[in-house]
């Protein structure tokens, strides 16, 4: 149960698509909102679509050298430009400085960063901060939006597997104060890789019994790459 207040309303907020160049939902609903901006435009309030790896989405593949959703850590937008740099790190550093610089009162109050997985999650939220209250409240408010429609919060936050994310280079403001509220989150507790030979290539499929049917108490544990 939580609720918050806030001392500055949001001003700025970015859709990323095509941060996985393979996961053509974002890129497509970015590329529209590019020519079309009528959708997501708010009085008085910063819209910005953009696509995060241009690359990647042209050759609609996950990414080019590196994951571009993993290396938003200070260390990578910290070094020096170079084109000896993977693609994604340079990408990284690009995103930042027009979204950012992460952890400054200028960067983006919010980005929403659209992503496909393989596993059977439906539409999901995922949170990586169970104590920051305006995300908590942001969700309650989309899941209230979406119902009668399923809206799972999957959480992302145990130090070992966490990563730096695009969209972390946002902040969190609210603009106004909220009641309390309390919504359900499936907790991650542990990677499960497929089984893989002596070489590391995949040496297993999933059943057809178990594809696409997670159920609520299974989806803590499911694989969901994003």
């Amino acid at each position: 149960m939580t609720s918050c207040v806030a001392e500055e309303p949001i001003k700025k907020i970015a859709i990323f698509g095509g941060t996985h160049g393979n996961e053509l939902t974002g890129v497509f609903l970015v590329t529209h909102w590019l020519k079309n901006g009528a959708e997501v435009h708010r009085a008085g309030l910063e819209v910005k679509p953009f696509i995060t790896n241009p690359r990647a989405v042209e050759k609609c593949t996950r990414y080019i050298d590196c994951d571009l959703n993993r290396v938003f850590d200070l260390e990578n937008l910290s070094k020096e430009m170079s084109e000896d740099l993977p693609y994604e790190v340079r990408r990284a550093q690009e995103i930042n400085h027009l979204f950012g610089p992460k952890n400054s009162d200028d960067a983006y109050d919010v980005v929403f960063d659209l992503h496909n997985t393989t596993s059977n999650m439906g539409c999901t939220l995922i949170l990586e901060d169970s104590r920051n209250d305006f995300l908590i409240q942001m969700f309650h408010y989309i899941k209230t939006c979406m119902a009668p429609l399923p809206c799972s919060v999957y959480l992302i936050e145990h130090p070992s597997l966490k990563y730096a994310t695009t969209r972390s280079i946002a902040k969190y403001p609210v603009g106004k104060e909220f009641p309390p509220c309390a919504i359900d989150v499936y907790k991650i507790m542990e990677k499960v890789d497929y089984p893989r030979n002596e070489s590391g290539d995949v040496a297993a499929v999933i059943h057809p019994n178990l594809q696409d049917a997670h159920t609520p108490s299974l989806l803590s544990k499911a694989t969901a790459v994003m």
